[in-house]
């Protein structure tokens, strides 16, 4: 996983967060939506580059 996919995905969730809270605390429903979207893109691609690292460290093990 590279430092700058890692950056991008907490930024995503850091962002999400802060919209979904926004939404809630103003009331609107479709920043709050927009912003929970936003934070499971983030933790999605989060886990897929972590699943990346873990495949690519097994790999070099085995050789």
């Amino acid at each position: 996983m590279s430092a700058k996919d890692r950056t991008k995905a907490k930024a995503d969730q850091t962002k999400g967060r802060l919209k979904e809270t926004l939404g809630r605390v103003t009331g609107d429903r479709r920043t709050q939506s927009e912003g929970h979207l936003q934070k499971v893109k983030g933790e999605l691609h989060d886990a897929v580059a972590k699943a990346r690292h873990a495949a690519e460290r097994k790999q070099h093990k085995g050789r």
